[in-house]
């Protein structure tokens, strides 16, 4: 029986490709664009979950910017 669960992406920019990569499972991906590195990810966390058991529950990260200093 399929279940759904809602898991954080973060992508970002790597030179000419997006990297896609989940913030509670140690898993990433890429593409060419935002939704194909997104369409990847999700795909590799269902082979991920193939083989590994699915948590009750995910504890979601707090996602916030910090401000850091770099000498001059």
């Amino acid at each position: 029986m399929d279940t759904a669960r809602t898991l954080t992406a973060a992508v970002a920019k790597d030179g000419e490709w997006y990297v896609a990569r989940c913030l509670e499972i140690e898993v990433a991906s890429q593409g060419e664009t935002v939704d194909e590195a997104l369409a990847n990810l999700r795909e590799a966390l269902e082979l991920y979950f193939e083989d590994d058991e699915v948590p009750a529950t995910f504890e979601h990260p707090l996602v916030t910017p910090i401000e850091i200093r770099i000498p001059a």
